[in-house]
């Protein structure tokens, strides 16, 4: 038996094939066009699925991660920021009804914490949180094996989380948000505003390895931000294990090991906040989709 696993995402979207042991067959890719709606641009997904199930392939089910925010119990997209003509888009709906499929819908952070959780970095752990530190924060919180969503799909969302003073400091979250002053649009941000220039985080991380003072002060700043949304989601979930992935870890390691030895300070115990690292990377929310299928 084998199950599909979609990944929606603002330039492309992605389709896989899993067997039992949720090893992925075959990938497939294809670009989300900004000058399509969602049902065109999603119409290859249902060839491919199609083409499949003509070839005999035993298939349970469709997951699917996307973007929020989202309805799961309507199994819609709402109307998320980096998907151009997908408001409103009954997803869910469009795949069992194109393919006749059991078809299931979450939060594409959700999803990636599902397999790191279940097959990954947290693989034997009852309580696992998952940080994607990338652009942004995803976040998700895996509990006995299960995703847990909370009533509007907003559990572990903790990008949004306020951790400083920062009035002015908005641009997709809260001001002084997680978000807007630690991930990779944060460190931009607050670059670009030490520097009064535009600013980079691949810059600035280079500028701080090289031992410049004002990167110094911007990758201090962070970690501080970063240390105390570590420590925050450590006295909200108290997880076994926080999962870590993302670009600015896998590339940057240095500016997590750096935030966890400054969130000691806010622990009861120096090594209670537990970290490990993912370990799908890419693959994490095709993986995640197909945990979806029961």
């Amino acid at each position: 038996m084998y199950r599909i696993g979609i990944d929606i995402g603002g330039t492309q979207l992605r389709i896989a094939l899993l067997d039992d042991d949720y090893q992925i067959v075959e990938v497939h890719k294809t670009a989300n066009d900004r000058t399509c709606d969602a049902a065109a641009n999603c119409a290859p997904l249902v060839e491919w699925i199609r083409a499949k199930q003509e070839a005999g392939f035993e298939l349970a089910g469709i997951g699917i991660g996307s973007p929020g925010p989202l309805d799961l119990k309507a199994g819609k997209v709402l109307n998320p920021p980096n998907l151009v003509g997908w408001d409103n888009f009954e997803i869910v709906k469009y795949f069992a009804d194109a393919t006749g499929l059991p078809t299931f819908l979450n939060n594409d952070a959700n999803v990636a914490g599902l397999s790191e959780a279940l097959l990954g970095g947290g693989k034997g752990y009852e309580s696992v949180i998952f940080v994607g530190l990338s652009t942004g924060f995803g976040g998700a919180f895996i509990y006995r094996g299960e995703l847990i969503n909370g009533a509007h799909c907003n559990t572990a969302e903790y990008w949004n989380s306020i951790v400083c003073d920062d009035p002015n400091g908005r641009g997709s979250a809260n001001p002084g948000s997680l978000n807007e002053n630690a991930g990779g649009t944060g460190i931009a941000r607050v670059a670009t505003a030490k520097y009064s220039r535009p600013m980079e985080p691949k810059e600035l991380f280079d500028l701080y390895y090289v031992g410049d003072e004002v990167a110094q002060e911007v990758f201090d700043f962070c970690t501080e931000i970063l240390a105390r949304g570590l420590a925050n989601i450590y006295w909200n979930f108290d997880p076994d294990v926080v999962v870590v992935g993302g670009s600015i870890d896998l590339y940057h390691p240095v500016y997590l090991e750096e935030a966890v030895k400054k969130a000691a300070r806010y622990l009861p115990a120096p090594d209670s906040l537990h970290i490990e690292k993912a370990r799908f990377g890419d693959d994490a929310g095709l993986v995640g989709a197909a945990l979806l299928v029961k």
